[in-house]
């Protein structure tokens, strides 16, 4: 075999991440799938490839008989004694054959097999570099959006990978060029390759925004208890700290904002509530159904996990939020449902 096929071998270990051991392993299982059909039993093949000598070898083991009735596996004495002098009945000779002489369609075979094998070995590799990164934050470069779906393709590395239109943060337009960060949902292998989700809508993406970005959550000194999102929109998130000399809420939004900031930022302006965790039903609700003051929280049925919660006239269209966002998303943080009703027990109807 010549230099530019060794050549090639490294380039592909470097470019895609398979392992030169790995395709070696492809193109040997391609020259026995190929051959033997003219050469007899796949066992009875050997394909020996030395990188470091840039050199390959096929054999064909073949058993010495006196009478040969099967000519693919078996050979005369004399034309054995012509490969080796000491070959004897019911010895074993090998056979140098010249990959030359595979054949048109043998040659066809080997390829298609090793081409089989190359894809293949491409979706392992890529199953387990985004296996490894499930639930974490991917830095991405968009190379092609499609106009009709909408979908996005990053570079992730050297893979590619889809975002669905689903997936990504409603009014966020996204261009050829742009580096992103991602969330990775989910990774599956299946019959058809891997299936990678990744996503710009998840909470998760939030919740490891503010790990990277706040050092005393990456300590384990504040703790993220519950993340809430209409991603484009708002999100809300509960902060916990078991150290009294520490305001979660303060580490999380930073000196003059500027944790916080950065996160509104990479999310294309989207609104963030950061509010205190509290083990007090009642409590949290209130902080949760922030900005808006609540004057109290009225638990109706603990087992169900419902409350009311009255507020003043004026804020209670704040409470509720543009399109009951507020009370929703606090509803999705707390776990609870929020029944809003203004302090003075009118809607305003009268």
């Amino acid at each position: 075999m010549n230099n530019e096929f060794f050549e090639a071998l490294a380039l592909l270990e470097k470019e895609r991440g398979i392992a030169a051991d790995h395709l070696i392993e492809k193109l040997q299982a391609a020259i026995v799938s190929a051959i033997k059909k003219d050469y007899g039993d796949p066992d009875n093949i050997v394909v020996n490839i030395d990188t470091e000598k840039r050199k390959m070898e096929v054999i064909i083991k073949k058993l010495v008989v006196e009478e040969v009735e099967d000519p693919k596996n078996e050979i005369y004495l004399e034309d054995a004694k012509k490969i080796s002098k000491r070959a004897a009945v019911g010895d074993w000779v090998n056979l140098k054959l010249n990959p030359k002489e595979f054949g048109r369609i043998a040659a066809q075979n080997a390829k298609h097999v090793f081409r089989q094998g190359m894809r293949d070995a491409e979706r392992e590799s890529l199953f387990r570099e985004f296996q490894s990164k499930e639930h974490e934050i991917l830095s991405a470069t968009v190379t092609r959006v499609d106009p009709r779906r909408g979908g996005v393709t990053l570079q992730i590395g050297a893979n590619e990978a889809l975002l669905p239109k689903t997936e990504q943060v409603p009014g966020e337009e996204l261009a050829e060029g742009d580096h992103v960060k991602v969330y990775v949902v989910d990774v599956t292998n299946s019959e058809k390759g891997p299936r990678v989700m990744l996503s710009r809508t998840h909470p998760g993406l939030v919740k490891r925004l503010f790990e990277i970005e706040v050092p005393e959550i990456h300590d384990g000194t504040v703790e993220i208890k519950s993340v809430s999102r209409e991603a484009g929109s708002r999100t809300k998130l509960a902060v916990f700290s078991a150290d009294k000399d520490v305001d979660p809420v303060g580490a999380c939004i930073g000196p003059r904002g500027s944790r916080v900031s950065k996160i509104v930022e990479e999310l294309a302006g989207e609104k963030i509530d950061v509010i205190t965790y509290s083990e007090d039903p009642a409590e949290y609700i209130k902080a949760a159904l922030s900005p808006a003051e609540v004057v109290e929280v009225t638990i109706l049925d603990a087992e169900a996990r419902s409350c009311q919660a009255s507020v003043p006239d004026s804020q209670l269209s704040l409470a509720i939020g543009n399109k009951g966002q507020n009370v929703r998303l606090a509803a999705r943080l707390t776990g609870w449902k929020i029944d809003i009703r203004p302090q003075s027990g009118y809607f305003g109807e009268e």
